[in-house]
């Protein structure tokens, strides 16, 4: 036990190096400063808001029209008080951090700002509920071991990091910073599907499986598009200025127009490559050019070739009868 103490005396001594190193290198430290947004209270409104989305599903059972006005309504007040706070604290942090400090930062009402853009989208929700649903039924349609849509509701983890992304993609819209990058990289971490919040993804899209897709922020996507586990739609190359610094801002990822299918480790890279309305991406394609209206790309079919690595002599004795 004596050791044990004496083992413990060094404790204060290594906690004051931590510290220390916390003003040798600040980069990743947020001390001092205002509130950043609350991770835990971001993703209680993304449950919060899938409530809403998909009523009777989740948290609350046995409701029915007599009981849900009041039950969304709840909902909804409390979403105004979490958003109003969390959108003003990432407001504040993005004229601190990315403006490089705002001179006119002590005169912004960030509360004011943030209930503005909270009101905003919650005045979304309708229309972000009525796509999400022809979402649902996209994935019902295309999936022939879907039995209906409630189970798309409660199993399918396209649907999920969709929703997720429709919400983030919405706030993104109204000009709120950094909780959108929360979101997505949340719904990532749950589902396995990266969907960037800055990509444009029109109605009745659906992710089969999922495992694996990721969807870079300045794709664009038409409607009625499929795609399968682990297709990229990435960029081709990153551009960089006179200093080498990566030149932000411009499209980097491919435009999937209407009705396309993209079929499992799929890849479509570049922001000048389109795949044009009503065509299929067959599996495994590595797809840097554009390509016309209802055409198909495959892979030549490979030549599967079997070697035995096994010594004759060891090679059990077989007998075959004809």
């Amino acid at each position: 036990m004596a050791s044990d103490f004496r083992l413990k005396e060094q404790l204060p001594n290594l906690t004051s190096r931590i510290v220390a190193g916390y003003k040798e290198c600040s980069r990743c430290s947020h001390l001092g400063h205002s509130p950043l947004p609350n991770y835990e209270v971001i993703i209680s409104c993304i449950e919060d808001l899938k409530e809403i989305m998909y009523p009777g599903y989740r948290r609350r059972e046995s409701l029915h029209m007599g009981n849900v006005t009041y039950h969304v309504g709840d909902l909804i007040d409390g979403l105004h008080d979490k958003l109003t706070t969390q959108i003003a604290r990432a407001l504040r942090h993005d004229d601190r951090v990315v403006n490089k400090g705002n001179p006119e930062m002590d005169e912004v009402d960030y509360e004011a700002k943030g209930q503005a853009m909270a009101i905003m989208f919650l005045e979304s929700i309708p229309e972000l509920r009525r796509t999400l649903t022809d979402d649902a039924q996209a994935a019902f349609d295309g999936d022939p071991a879907c039995r209906s849509v409630d189970e798309v509701v409660f199993c399918y983890p396209g649907l999920e990091a969709i929703t997720s992304y429709r919400i983030a993609h919405e706030l993104r819209r109204l000009g709120v910073p950094f909780i959108p990058r929360m979101i997505g990289e949340w719904a990532h971490k749950q589902t396995g599907i990266d969907i960037h919040p800055g990509a444009t993804i029109g109605d009745h899209f659906f992710i089969d499986h999922g495992t694996g897709v990721v969807i870079g922020e300045t794709c664009e996507i038409g409607s009625h598009v499929k795609i399968y586990q682990g297709v990229t739609l990435g960029a081709l190359s990153f551009a960089t200025d006179d200093d080498g610094n990566l030149v932000r801002g411009h499209k980097r990822h491919p435009t999937i127009e209407d009705r396309v299918v993209i079929y499992a480790n799929a890849t479509v890279l570049g922001g000048k490559t389109v795949v044009g309305h009503h065509s299929v991406v067959g599996s495994s394609v590595w797809l840097t050019s554009s390509v016309e209206p209802h055409t198909t790309v495959i892979m030549e079919k490979p030549k599967l070739r079997i070697r035995s690595e096994v010594p004759d002599e060891m090679k059990p004795e077989r007998n075959y009868q004809i």
